[in-house]
């Protein structure tokens, strides 16, 4: 198989400002002192280097981020969203070109411009998560790059200027070290629910910094406690009803009122707007504290992933009134967010990119306003069982340990590891692909060895399932994937969150992908890009190469 076929997406490789909406005193508080550190230290540094390159390059990734969100409410932005769609490269035909649609194989993706398959970072299930790297000061479970393989612009960025320093802030633990793994140098932070603080595991540090102690010690989570989450702008501005069918959980209807009691509020933190602007407020202290972008001789590295979508999305589906007020508060949380940047750094030191980890598919009960939803349904996980019986039976009339099977995100594995004698198993893999592709609500079901012989250029659901691994070689430690399960469009697995995403289909994998800055020349553009094209391209702009192959390209149609 041609390269380009095996690896590219498609046919190409592969004013006012609110901070915080709800106004807490200590997102002022913390854009206060920055904006005082600014005029003071770093104000006519600024403007005497201008004209020079970058010095900061800020990677912002908005969970969830369906690519139609930003035309669909374009009208409604007067924020961060507004400037980039306004002064920005932005392509409005970008994907997320693989299978497993979820947070941390995209989030792996988007900044080594490189697929699953070759990041090792397949699902969230064998995402960052271990008890090899507790976390600091928090209870909460461990979390380490050390199942990425490979490298990212961090690393080509610091092989070049060993003094670089980068910054990754996110609420999710994925979200926050796979943009930035491997290394075990980057300052890497996220939140824990269960003590209301950001962290980090002893994989990066043994103590958090000082900054982040003194950020923690306000408490800002604690302090949202009691808070009402209202609708930013009138109610007329806003067409979904404020309750629909399939919604059924309790507080479906504004005002959504966050605990009064200190511990709960920071576990349902997550689901509320304000965590997003505490996110950026951190991320803002850490770029006055670490001085990112205030270096004449590096380009330092911050990188942003904003979670909110992603839990509001599960929650109430994206035709929801909730979460149309949330990108609202995005586009407003950046405003202000980009506006207190450059007053730190001068607008022409920083280029900003901005995607989303993946989309979402309506939920099936919902007419949707952006799929043609009608015949979607819930697959009930139940369906799978015969078949997965059966293939287990097959391995114990051979004298085999059952257990070696393992069925995980729709995929049939094989941990030959577990084998004491030679298997055979594409027998075994054919059986079930045959009675799985009867399953009502099931679209295909591929055998893996048969996809290195597909079109990869014609068959975009075959090609996303070869960008999560190699036919025949190992995924995991002594496992191959023997069959992948695609179901019919729009309909989801099982019955838990409102709406989900997952899937190879282009509704979970159309993305926004946007350059800000002053190498990139304004404008939309519909050539069809994928989110790997991100690091060649930020790459290109500073001046340095990859340490390894990547699967994407130099957007040379965005540059000057």
């Amino acid at each position: 198989m041609a390269s380009h076929a095996r690896h590219g997406h498609c046919t190409s490789r592969g004013a006012r400002r609110s901070f915080a909406m709800s106004r807490h005193d200590t997102v002022a508080r913390a854009v206060r002192a920055v904006r005082t550190v600014a005029a003071i230290v770093f104000g006519a540094a600024a403007t005497a280097a201008s004209a020079q390159r970058p010095t900061l390059v800020v990677m912002i990734t908005v969970d969830q981020m369906r690519a139609d969100y930003l035309s669909v409410w374009r009208s409604q932005f007067t924020g961060g969203l507004a400037r980039i769609l306004r002064d920005g490269a932005v392509f409005t035909n970008a994907f997320q070109d693989h299978a497993n649609t979820e947070t941390a194989p995209g989030h792996a993706a988007i900044l080594s411009g490189r697929y699953p398959y070759s990041t090792g970072i397949i699902a969230n299930a064998r995402g960052v998560n271990t008890p090899d790297a507790p976390l600091l000061e928090s209870s909460d479970t461990g979390a380490s790059p050390m199942r990425f393989h490979g490298t990212t612009l961090a690393d080509w960025m610091h092989a070049r200027a060993p003094a670089t320093r980068v910054l990754s802030v996110s609420r999710k633990d994925r979200a926050a070290i796979l943009p930035v793994a491997p290394s075990h140098w980057p300052t890497a932070l996220w939140y824990s629910p269960r003590q209301g603080v950001f962290t980090t595991s002893t994989w990066y540090a043994s103590a958090l910094p000082a900054w982040v102690k003194e950020f923690n010690a306000e408490r800002a989570t604690q302090r949202l406690a009691g808070r009402a989450w209202t609708l930013l702008l009138p109610e007329s501005a806003y067409p979904e009803p404020d309750s629909v069918a399939g919604e059924a959980r309790n507080n479906v209807v504004f005002p959504h009122t966050l605990s009064a009691d200190t511990a709960r509020a920071r576990v349902s933190l997550p689901e509320f707007p304000w965590m997003d602007s505490v996110t950026l407020a951190l991320a803002l202290r850490g770029v006055g504290a670490m001085e990112l972008g205030a270096g004449d001789n590096r380009t330092d590295l911050l990188a942003v992933s904003l979670s909110t979508t992603d839990a509001i999305g599960h929650r109430w589906g994206p035709d929801s009134r909730e979460l149309h007020d949330m990108v609202l508060r995005v586009d407003r949380y950046l405003g202000a967010f980009l506006d207190s940047l450059y007053a730190l750094r001068g607008q022409r030191r920083v280029i900003v990119a901005l995607t989303a980890d993946h989309g979402v598919a309506p939920a099936p009960e919902i007419a949707s306003r952006f799929e043609h939803n009608e015949g979607a349904t819930h697959v009930p996980a139940t369906e799978f069982r015969p078949a997965l019986t059966d293939a287990r039976g097959a391995l114990r009339s051979a004298g085999l340990d059952t257990t070696a099977l393992r069925w995980e995100d729709l995929v049939l594995w094989l941990n030959h590891g577990l084998l004491n004698k030679p298997f055979a198993a594409d027998a075994l893999a054919r059986a079930f692909a045959a009675a799985t592709r009867t399953l009502p609500g099931v679209q295909r079901s591929d055998v893996v060895a048969d996809l290195a012989h597909a079109d990869t250029v014609a068959d975009p659901i075959a090609r996303r399932w070869l960008h999560m691994f190699t036919p025949g070689v190992d995924a995991y430690p002594g496992e191959i994937p023997l069959v992948a399960v695609t179901l019919a469009p729009l309909s989801v697995l099982g019955r838990g969150d409102v709406a989900t995403h997952g899937t190879p289909h282009d509704y979970d994998a159309h993305v926004p992908v946007a350059f800000l800055g002053a190498p990139f020349k304004p404008g939309e553009r519909a050539e069809r890009v994928g989110v790997v094209d991100i690091a060649p391209t930020l790459a290109a702009v500073l001046g340095i190469k990859p340490s390894e192959h990547v699967d994407g390209r130099i957007l040379k149609e965005a540059l000057r």
